[in-house]
């Protein structure tokens, strides 16, 4: 399993556009096959800064199966507009205890 970050900074005054085109978009990346969860959080001190969070099977599940597919286009339609800049994503495995 990877966990996607992705950090997005979002236009001052978009941040409800934002969360509501997330909420309509969720459906469409959760969908993806490899997916096993979703969850986005808002920043307290920076309200303008959102962080998703995505488990994937691996990392070819999320380039392959869904930045490679209708899926992304269709998601990004909802979510670009409301970008301030590119967002940085970057995956993650767990570190054993």
């Amino acid at each position: 399993m990877v966990l996607e970050v992705a950090l997005i900074d979002v236009t001052p005054g978009h941040e409800d556009d934002f969360a509501a085109a997330y909420a309509q978009g969720h459906p469409i990346l959760a969908g993806t096959e490899g997916c096993r969860s979703v969850r986005m959080t808002r920043g307290v001190e920076s309200p303008s800064r959102f962080v998703l969070l995505v488990e994937w099977d691996s990392v070819e599940a999320h380039d392959v199966n869904f930045r490679q597919s209708e899926r992304f286009t269709r998601w990004r339609e909802l979510i670009g507009p409301h970008f301030a800049g590119p967002p940085q994503v970057e995956h993650y495995v767990d570190v054993p205890a």
